[in-house]
C-alpha cells in the first residue's frame, strides 16, 4: 500500500472507531499516523507473503485502537508525564528489586503491606517475577503460561494485582512484568486445543509429523537444558506428532511465522500496558524465530519482531518501555537495543549480563584484567537505552563473556572458566563460595553458577568455620559488588534477599517440583521475624541492609549517575581495581573499586588523564576528603574496597 493511501485507511479506521483525532485523543491519532509506515514495513518483512496478510494487518492495528481505547485515565495521565521527562527510565533516581511473589511475602495482598519496606530501604521499582497461571510442578519458575491474563491462585487474583498497582502507583513506584513470547505452557487453552487435533491451534507452535525437520534442526540448535530437558522436541501422544519445546517438555514454542500468534501476543503486551506496568520484560526474546540451518537465537526476524512490538506500544501506551531479556554474547546483547535506522528504537532496556558476570569473574581472580577487556561491545549501548544492573538475580550466573577477551587479559580461556566454574562451586583449593554448578554440559564441559549472593562471595562457609576475618571479607564483597552495580550506570535491579546478606536456602531439596533445579538455592523464602535482624547494630542483617540503603540514597543524591552514556573508564594503572568515571557538565565522579584481599594503591596521576586535574576528591561513601598527590604518591582502597569521588572544586 502506497503511503497515501495507507494514511487514508488509517484515517478511516480512525473514524470507524470514533478517535477523536481533533481533541481528546489528537496526541494518539497523531502517534498512529505517524508510526503507521512504520509498523506495515516491519509487518511486511515478516508477513508479506502470508496469506494472511491482510486480516492480520487490520487485527494488528485494529488491536492498537482498542487497547487504546481501554487505557485507564490514570495511566494516559502518567503517559503525559513520562513524555515530559523524556527517557524517565534513565534516571538516577530510580533503583529496582526483583522477586518473587509467594516467597517475598506469601501473597499479593501481602506483598501490598510490604511496600513500607521498600520505601525504608529506597527501592521505588518493583519487578514481580511470573505472576500468571502456570501449572504446579511444571511451571519453570512461573515461565510456563497457561493463561496470559489470569493471576495463579497461589498469589490471589487479578483484583488483588490490581489493588497492589493502585496502591504502588499512589506511592510513585513503577512496575516492571513478565511477558513469555516465545511459549506457553501445555495446559494452555491453544496448546490444550492442538493437543486434541485442532489445525488451526497447531499452527500456533511448531509441529511436525515425524522426525525428519526436528532432527535436522537438532543438529544446529544448542540444548538449553541438557541435564534436566535434552532435545528440542517433545512426542505428543495425543495427536501423534512431535512439538518444538526448545526449554522444557511443557513448554511448547510459538510459531510466530503465523501472524495470527504475533496479534493475540502483542494484544497481550498492550493489556499489561494497560494493567499500569511501567517496564515490560519480554522472556528470551532471542528465540522467538526458528529457522532451519541455524541456531534458532539471535535472528534478524526476532529482531523485527521487536521492532513491530516497540512502535505498536508507542502509539497505544507510550509511556511503557520495554526490556528485551536477552542473556546472550556481548555483542548480540547490544543488537536488542536496535541497529541501523532502528538503533535506540527497539528495546529500551536489557540486562548487562555481561558486567555482571565479569564482576564474579573478578570477585574470584581479585584481578580486573578481564573485566576492562569486555568493555568495548558494553559501551556502544545507545544513548537514550539503559541496562539492567545487577550482581544477581533469579536465574543462573552464566559465563557469556567471549573467549578473545579473557585472552587479552593474558589467561587461557578453558582453564580460566574451568578455575571460576571450580571457585564458585567451592572445589577450588583456598575457596570459600559455596554454589553449585547449574546445566552441566557433558559434550561441551559448559556449565552456569548458582548460589545466592552472601554464600558465593563466602558468608555461609565463613560462619560456619567461625572465622571472623572471612566473614568482614565476605561482607565487603557483597556490598562492594552491589556499589559497582549502583554507580555504573543503569537501574539497579536487587534480588530480593540480597539486602539482607540472606545464604543458600536448601529447602528447594524437598520440594520434588523444584528439586531437580539448583537454582532454587538462591531464591529463597523470605523470613520476616529474621528481617527484623535489619534494626539489630550487631546482626549482618542490619550491615548490609543500611549499607545499601546508603549505596542507594548516594545514587539518588547524584544526578550524574543517570544513564547519559557518560562512563569513562579510567586507565588499569593496578589490575585489582576497577575504576571509571561518571561526568557531565557539571561534575566528574570517579568511582574505584579494589577487588583484591588485600590494600591495593592507586598513582594520583590516574586521576588527573581526563581533562579535570582536581586537588581535593571528596568521598561519598566515607565522607572524607583526599588532598591530590604527586604522581609518584597513591590513593590507597582499603580490601574488597570503593570509593566515590568529586572534585571538591566542582561540589
Amino acid at each position: 500500500m502506497n503511503l497515501t493511501a495507507l494514511h487514508a485507511f488509517g484515517a478511516e479506521l480512525l473514524q470507524a472507531n470514533k478517535i477523536d483525532s481533533g481533541k481528546k485523543d489528537k496526541a494518539f491519532a497523531e502517534r498512529f499516523t505517524q508510526h503507521l509506515d512504520t509498523i506495515e514495513s516491519l509487518f511486511n518483512e515478516i508477513y508479506a507473503g502470508h496469506p494472511k496478510r491482510n486480516e492480520s494487518f487490520d487485527a494488528t492495528l485494529a488491536s492498537i485502537i482498542h487497547n487504546y481505547k481501554e487505557r485507564p485515565a490514570t495511566f494516559l495521565n502518567k503517559d503525559i508525564a513520562k513524555e515530559k521527562k523524556g527517557n524517565w527510565f534513565l534516571s538516577n533516581e530510580i533503583t529496582g528489586m526483583s522477586l518473587y511473589v509467594d516467597r517475598f511475602a506469601g501473597s499479593l495482598k501481602g506483598l501490598a503491606d510490604k511496600l513500607d519496606y521498600f520505601d525504608e530501604l529506597g527501592v521505588n521499582f518493583l519487578h514481580l517475577m511470573p505472576v500468571f497461571e502456570s501449572p504446579a510442578g511444571e511451571s519453570d519458575g512461573g515461565y510456563a503460561v497457561s493463561n496470559f491474563r489470569k493471576v495463579d491462585e497461589r498469589f490471589g487474583n487479578n483484583d488483588d494485582l490490581n489493588a497492589l498497582i493502585k496502591k504502588m502507583n499512589t506511592q510513585n513506584m513503577y512496575l516492571m512484568l513478565d511477558i513469555v513470547l516465545n511459549h506457553t505452557s501445555h495446559h494452555h487453552e491453544w496448546a490444550q486445543k492442538a493437543k486434541s487435533g485442532d489445525p488451526y491451534y497447531q499452527d500456533f507452535f511448531y509441529f511436525y509429523d515425524n522426525r525428519d525437520i526436528p532432527n535436522q534442526l537438532d543438529q544446529t540448535m544448542p540444548e538449553i537444558f541438557p541435564e534436566s530437558s535434552p532435545g528440542s522436541f517433545t512426542y505428543i501422544q495425543e495427536c501423534n506428532k512431535w512439538v518444538m519445546t526448545v526449554f522444557h517438555n511443557y513448554q511448547w514454542d510459538l510459531n510466530y511465522s503465523n501472524p495470527a500468534v504475533f496479534v493475540a501476543m502483542l494484544d497481550t503486551v498492550l493489556h499489561y500496558a494497560n494493567l499500569g506496568v511501567d517496564i515490560l520484560r519480554i522472556d528470551a526474546p532471542a528465540f522467538i524465530w526458528k529457522q532451519l540451518g541455524t541456531t534458532c537465537q539471535n535472528l534478524p526476524q526476532a529482531h523485527t519482531l521487536l521492532r513491530l512490538i516497540k512502535q505498536c506500544v508507542q502509539v497505544a501506551s507510550p509511556g511503557m518501555a520495554i526490556l528485551g531479556e536477552a542473556i546472550v554474547a556481548p555483542d548480540e546483547i547490544i543488537k536488542y537495543f536496535g541497529t541501523d535506522n532502528y538503533t535506540a528504537k527497539e528495546c529500551d532496556v536489557a540486562y548487562n549480563a555481561t558486567q555482571m558476570a565479569l564482576q564474579w569473574d573478578a570477585i574470584a581472580t581479585g584481578d580486573t584484567r578481564v573485566m576492562l577487556s569486555a568493555q568495548h561491545p558494553i559501551m556502544q549501548k545507545p544513548f537514550g537505552c539503559t541496562w539492567i544492573s545487577y550482581t544477581r538475580c533469579h536465574d543462573d550466573i552464566g559465563l557469556g563473556y567471549d573467549d578473545y577477551m579473557i585472552e587479552r587479559a593474558g589467561f587461557n580461556p578453558y582453564q580460566h572458566r574451568t578455575f571460576l566454574k571450580n571457585y564458585f562451586a567451592g572445589w577450588h583449593e583456598g575457596s570459600i563460595s559455596a554454589g553449585a554448578l547449574f546445566s552441566v554440559n557433558p559434550k561441551t564441559n559448559d556449565a552456569r553458577i548458582s548460589g545466592s549472593l552472601a554464600s558465593l562471595c563466602g558468608l555461609e562457609k565463613a560462619v560456619e568455620w567461625k572465622s571472623e576475618i572471612e566473614v568482614e571479607n565476605a561482607l565487603r564483597k557483597i556490598i562492594l559488588m552491589q556499589a559497582q552495580t549502583m554507580f555504573m550506570g543503569g537501574i539497579p535491579m536487587l534480588f530480593y534477599g540480597d539486602d539482607l546478606a540472606y545464604t543458600n536456602d536448601y529447602s528447594y531439596l524437598q520440594d520434588p517440583g523444584k528439586s531437580y533445579d539448583n537454582r532454587w538455592m538462591h531464591r529463597p523464602v523470605m523470613n520476616w521475624e529474621r528481617n527484623e535482624k535489619r534494626k539489630d547494630v550487631d546482626s549482618f542483617e542490619h550491615r548490609i541492609f543500611n549499607d545499601t540503603k546508603k549505596l542507594i540514597a548516594t545514587r539518588n543524591a547524584l544526578p550524574v549517575l543517570s544513564d547519559t552514556k557518560n562512563v569513562t573508564w579510567m586507565t588499569p594503572h593496578n589490575i585489582h581495581v576497577a575504576g571509571f568515571i561518571r561526568s557531565n557538565k557539571a561534575n566528574q565522579l570517579y568511582c574505584l573499586f579494589n577487588y583484591k584481599n588485600t590494600a591495593s594503591f592507586v598513582t594520583w596521576f590516574a586521576f588527573k588523564e581526563h581533562g579535570e586535574r582536581p586537588s581535593v576528591l571528596h568521598d561519598h561513601w566515607t565522607g572524607q576528603d583526599f588532598k591530590v598527590g604527586n604522581d609518584n604518591e597513591y590513593f590507597v582502597l582499603p580490601p574488597y574496597s570503593f570509593a566515590i569521588l568529586e572534585s571538591v572544586e566542582s561540589k
